[in-house]
């Protein structure tokens, strides 16, 4: 009976967030509504990916690049805290459930053709790069006309991800 009761809610949870679909994202129908109309239609590639860039409210700094699913996108409006899709891992993360760096969302963005979404967060711990730096983009690629090398733009980390992560898996794929 419990096995029942459990399927029962969870029959009526999926209803619901099914709804909740229809209702916070339109079908994309016109280039006109989609470009300058007031509904949320956005444009999932292929792999049901939307590009994310991530920016600090306040400096205007790029914090990260990150994609989102539409369960991602989805949770990060109704919670207004960011949720990423991570192509490594193959799962909804919320940013800063481990570290502690929440990504408050001040303010959500879409681009004109509705393909990629522009975040500005406060973010709780001044970090968002899992390596420990305030931004993911701490290095400058510099060319010579010879040679190319990175540069280090940000000298300090904020924190130390080992004393952070432990022995959890990195998520960059070689």
């Amino acid at each position: 009976m419990l096995l029942l009761w459990k399927n029962i809610c969870l029959e009526i949870i999926f209803q619901k967030e099914e709804k909740l679909k229809i209702i916070m994202f339109t079908e994309r129908k016109t280039i006109k509504e989609v470009e300058e109309g007031n509904k949320l239609s956005p444009k999932f590639n292929s792999d049901g990916y939307i590009p994310v860039v991530t920016t600090d409210t306040k400096t205007g700094k790029l914090l990260m690049h990150a994609y989102m699913n539409d369960e991602a996108l989805r949770c990060t409006i109704e919670k207004k805290e960011a949720y990423y899709y991570s192509r490594s891992r193959k799962c909804i993360w919320h940013k800063g459930a481990t570290s502690g760096f929440i990504q408050k969302v001040d303010k959500i963005l879409i681009d004109d053709d509705q393909d990629c979404v522009w975040l500005q967060v406060t973010v709780s711990g001044d970090a968002s790069c899992h390596v420990g730096y305030r931004s993911c983009f701490y290095r400058e690629i510099k060319y010579d006309g010879k040679n190319i090398k990175l540069v280090f733009t940000e000298k300090e980390k904020v924190f130390d991800p080992d004393d952070v992560y432990g022995d959890a898996p990195n998520p960059t794929i070689l």
